[in-house]
C-alpha cells in the first residue's frame, strides 16, 4: 500500500513528477544530440558543417543539423539531468531551457534558413518544434511544481 499511496502523491522511485519530467526531457534532448551524430539516422551526413545554413544534414530527414545545434542540444541534455536531481533544479531546467527553446525558435523564424545569421543550422521544422517544445516544457515545469501552499517542495 505504501507504494501505491507514494505514487499517488506524485513520487516515483524516490523523485517527484517534476524531476521524472525534467530527466525525462533532458534524455529526450540528449538523445537527439547524440542521433544527430548517427550516418543513416542523420542522413546527407557527409554534409554537415560546424555551424551555419550550408550545413544540409538532415536527422531523420527532416531537422537540419549541425554540430553545433548537436553539441548544444546534448550540453542541455546532460544539464537538465543533473539539474533535474532536484524538484527545484528540475523546475529551473523547464522553465529556462524551455524559455530558450521558444526564443531559439522565434530567432530561427525571424531569420529564415537561408540566412547566413542561421548560426545553428535550422529549419522551418526544427523552429515549430522548438516552440513546441519549449512550451511543453514550461508547462510541465508549472503543472507539476508541488503546490507551495501544502508545505511540500
Amino acid at each position: 500500500m505504501s507504494s501505491a499511496a507514494s505514487h499517488a502523491q506524485g513520487v516515483h522511485f524516490g523523485r517527484k513528477d517534476i524531476q521524472v519530467a525534467g530527466i525525462g526531457v533532458a534524455l529526450l534532448v540528449a538523445l537527439v544530440g547524440v542521433l544527430g551524430f548517427v550516418p543513416g539516422i542523420t542522413t546527407q551526413y557527409a554534409q554537415m558543417q560546424f555551424f551555419g545554413p550550408d550545413s544540409h544534414a538532415m536527422l531523420l530527414g527532416l531537422f537540419q543539423v549541425s554540430m553545433l545545434l548537436n553539441l548544444l542540444q546534448l550540453a542541455i541534455g546532460v544539464s537538465g539531468w543533473f539539474m533535474s536531481r532536484t524538484a527545484s533544479g528540475a523546475r529551473a531546467f523547464l522553465y529556462g531551457f524551455g524559455a530558450l527553446y521558444v526564443l531559439l525558435s522565434a530567432y530561427g523564424l525571424g531569420v529564415g534558413a537561408e540566412s547566413a545569421a542561421n548560426f545553428l543550422s535550422v529549419n522551418i521544422l526544427d523552429n515549430w518544434t522548438h516552440l513546441v517544445l519549449g512550451i511543453l516544457m514550461m508547462t510541465a515545469g508549472w503543472m507539476f511544481w508541488p503546490n507551495q501552499a501544502d508545505g511540500r517542495k
